[in-house]
């Protein structure tokens, strides 16, 4: 039997694993990129992404792998999958430009009896009302008859050690029952648990429940975090204690507010259609986003509350930040809240520093910030600390030790630290 090729657009933290993992067990992958770059060192055996060393680079081009920029491998795969960012314009509405460039780069490279595969997240009916047209459009064909069509939600946890592309339950939702069909025969190759669903929109709003689920409950806890601190509540023993309950609860914990590629951004999906289709607001997803995009200023209420008790003016400090990526042990720095932290601190008057194991630069609306080289004397002349991130890195009990004043969002450190 002839190896099977498939054509992965966009090699970024969906697309380059996805491609491994199709590379692992036996298909013929291209991945389609854009960026000339970033081809180039992939085809070098280098890594961008968190979740991906070099030697598996190298690994994946031992078996055939190859990044490229030349659409016409299209043309001769059996199955393509659109894994391209999809972020929030300037007016918070889903910026779908990279989804109709892929679609349109599909379409005119499209041959009959391929099955495409949208994997990016997007708001319900993209799949069918947007890519679909394209390419039937471009290539002249019928989907659900000359060619396949489906939604399947990427799932992808970067960093985490538990969960992967083989064992996470994967859905997906055709156009017909035979291009869903097509769509579990692909994944069902590198893929434990291939789940079929009704249909396309049916798995596009799955993914975006998934994470509206997480948004909301994370805004819960960090509204209860304030009015708890007015109340003179130990939140973090409140979670410990609900923790204990076998059923019926799920454990959230406060923090700086939301970052990375999913929660400040699927909602916001979802909350768009449902304005842009039934004219009224999607409640809950609308508060949690106000409630989570609060707490970059809590952060710096607090410090401010801390250097005052030591009669220390939040205005001419000195604050270092500790852990500035979206998720500990990533390099990833999408949506961080840790940018709009150092932001406001900056306008208020205050000397920020950063410190991050994963971050040689970091760079903000004010400019870049090169990251303290020695974290002990960082820590030394800082007035005070704040944690973003716990990285692995980082012993928190010996820096909050050291540290004259040390305000810990994540909840790890012990006393002296003082808790978010």
């Amino acid at each position: 039997m002839a190896q099977q090729t498939v054509t992965i657009v966009g090699q970024g933290y969906v697309g380059l694993p996805l491609a491994q993992a199709a590379s692992r067990t036996g298909w013929k992958v291209h991945g389609l990129d854009v960026t000339e770059s970033l081809v180039n060192s992939l085809n070098n055996g280098h890594s961008h992404v968190d979740d991906l060393v070099d030697a598996e680079i190298q690994e994946m081009l031992a078996s055939g792998y190859s990044a490229t920029t030349d659409p016409s491998v299209i043309t001769g795969s059996e199955v393509v999958v659109i894994c391209v960012p999809t972020p929030l314009a300037d007016g918070g509405s889903p910026d779908l430009g990279a989804v109709k460039g892929a679609s349109r780069t599909i379409g005119d490279n499209l041959a009959a009896g391929t099955t495409v595969i949208l994997e990016s997240t997007t708001y319900p009916g993209t799949t069918d009302d947007l890519v679909r047209p394209i390419l039937e459009l471009n290539s002249g064909l019928v989907a659900g008859e000359d060619f396949q069509l489906a939604y399947s939600p990427e799932r992808v946890d970067p960093g985490s050690k538990k969960f992967g592309i083989k064992n996470t339950p994967k859905l997906m939702g055709g156009i017909n029952d035979a291009s869903t069909q097509a769509a579990v025969a692909f994944y069902r190759t590198f893929v434990d648990e291939p789940i079929a669903m009704k249909g396309m929109r049916e798995a596009e709003t799955a993914k975006l429940l998934e994470n509206t689920f997480r948004h909301v409950n994370i805004a819960l806890v960090n509204e209860m975090t304030k009015f708890c601190k007015e109340l003179n509540i130990d939140i973090w023993e409140v979670i410990r204690g609900a923790s204990t309950k076998p059923f019926g609860f799920m454990k959230f914990t406060p923090g700086p507010g939301v970052g990375g590629h999913c929660i400040p951004i699927d909602p916001n999906y979802l909350s768009y259609e449902v304005r842009n289709q039934l004219g009224y607001p999607f409640r809950f997803v609308e508060l949690a986003q106000e409630i989570n995009n609060s707490m970059p200023k809590y952060v710096v209420d607090r410090v401010s509350e801390m250097l005052n008790e030591h009669r220390k003016p939040l205005n001419g400090s000195s604050v270092l930040l500790l852990g500035v990526t979206y998720k500990a042990d990533i390099a990833d720095q999408r949506e961080s809240p840790a940018i709009p932290v150092a932001e406001i601190l900056q306008e208020k008057g205050v000397q920020v520093r950063f410190h991050d194991p994963l971050v040689d630069s970091w760079k903000l609306a004010t400019g870049d910030l090169i990251r303290e080289d020695d974290l002990d004397r960082a820590v030394e002349e800082a007035d005070a600390i704040v944690v973003l991130q716990a990285h692995d890195a980082y012993d928190l009990d010996r820096i909050a030790s050291t540290a004259r004043l040390m305000l810990d969002t994540r909840g790890v450190a012990a006393a002296p630290a003082i808790r978010l």
